[in-house]
C-alpha cells in the first residue's frame, strides 16, 4: 500500500437498542388473572383429594393430615388384581360404540337438513331437541321392559344403544349448525372438478367440519364413559357391568373402602381428561360454529 492510498474506513460496530422495559400488568390484567387462577383451583381442589385420598393406606383414612404419611400405591394395583379391568373394558366398549353409533346416524341427518330445504324441517329440528328434554331415569322402567321382551337384558349392546339414543339430538344440532356453516360454493366447485355429492361430502365438506365431530365425539364419549344409572338397571352380571356401576360395589352397607374406590375412580378419569386434552382446540372450534358467519 503506497502513502496516498488511503486505507479503507472501518464500520463502527453495530450498536444494539436497548431491550424494552418489562411492563408490570395493570391492575385489571392481575385481578382477571388471579380470579382465573383461584377458580381453576377450585376445580382442581376435589380431584387433588381424590388423588391423595387414592394414596392413603387403611389406617391413614381418618387422620386429619392433609398429605398421606406413607404412599400406598397398592391401592391402584388392587384395580387390577380385582377384577375391575374387565369393568373398564366394558365401558370402553360401551363409550366407544356409542360414538360410532351416533356418528353413524348424526352425519347423514345433519347434512341432509342443514343442505336441503324440505317442509317440516325446522319441526324436525325442535322435534330432535325436544327429545333432550327427556330424562333416562324417567323412563327406566319403559326401557327395561322394552330391552327384556328383546332379550337385551344384561347385555352390552343395550347399553349402546341406550346411550346412542340419549346422544344423538345432540350430535345432530352441533353437526347441523357446522354444517350450516360451511358455505355451499366449496361443494360446487367440487362438483365443477367432476366430484359427485358423496365425493364433495368426504373430500370437501367433512374435513372442514371435523371440528364439529370431533365435538360431537367427544360429548357422546363422555356421556356414555359417565352413564350409571341406565347400566345400573339394565345390567345384573359384575362382568357385564362398566365400571361407574363397578365402582359402586366399594360401597357397602356399613362400610365404604375410600382408598380403592378412589383409586378406581383417578383410572376411570384418566383417559377421558387425555382424550380431551388431546382435541380441545377443535371442540371448542366445533362449539361455536355458526355463531358467526
Amino acid at each position: 500500500m503506497t502513502l496516498t492510498e488511503s486505507a479503507p474506513a472501518v464500520r463502527p460496530a453495530a450498536v444494539r437498542p436497548p431491550a424494552p422495559a418489562r411492563r408490570l400488568p395493570s391492575i385489571k390484567t392481575a385481578i382477571v388473572a388471579a380470579s382465573a387462577y383461584l377458580i381453576a383451583f377450585i376445580f382442581l381442589f376435589p380431584y387433588l383429594v381424590m388423588i391423595l385420598t387414592a394414596l392413603r393406606p387403611q389406617e391413614e383414612l381418618r387422620e386429619a393430615t392433609f398429605f398421606p404419611e406413607t404412599f400406598a400405591w397398592s391401592n391402584f394395583a388392587n384395580f387390577w388384581t380385582g377384577g375391575l379391568a374387565q369393568n373398564l373394558g366394558v365401558t370402553l366398549q360401551v363409550a366407544a360404540g356409542s360414538t360410532v353409533l351416533v356418528l353413524l346416524v348424526a352425519l347423514p341427518a345433519a347434512y341432509y337438513t342443514a343442505r336441503h330445504e324440505f317442509r317440516g324441517r325446522t319441526a324436525f329440528l325442535i322435534l330432535v331437541l325436544i327429545t333432550q328434554m327427556f330424562q333416562p331415569t324417567a323412563m327406566l322402567v319403559g326401557i327395561y321392559r322394552e330391552f327384556y321382551q328383546f332379550g337385551l337384558v344384561d347385555s352390552i349392546w343395550s347399553l349402546i344403544l341406550v346411550n346412542s339414543g340419549f346422544n344423538l339430538a345432540f350430535a345432530v344440532w352441533i353437526l347441523h349448525a357446522y354444517f350450516s356453516s360451511i358455505p355451499r360454493e366449496l361443494e360446487e366447485a367440487a362438483f365443477i372438478d367432476g366430484n359427485g355429492r358423496f365425493g364433495a361430502l368426504f373430500r370437501v365438506t367433512l374435513p372442514l367440519a371435523m371440528p364439529g365431530v370431533v365435538t360431537a365425539l367427544i360429548f357422546t364419549f363422555i356421556a356414555a364413559w359417565n352413564e350409571f344409572v341406565v347400566a345400573l338397571t339394565l345390567t345384573t352380571t359384575p362382568a357385564n357391568q362398566p365400571l361407574t356401576v363397578a365402582l359402586n360395589s366399594f360401597i357397602g352397607q356399613y362400610q365404604v373402602d375410600w382408598q380403592n374406590l378412589f383409586a378406581g375412580s383417578v383410572i376411570a378419569t384418566i383417559p377421558v381428561i387425555i382424550l380431551f386434552a388431546l382435541i380441545e382446540r377443535k371442540v371448542v372450534g366445533g362449539l361455536t360454529a355458526g355463531s358467526i358467519k
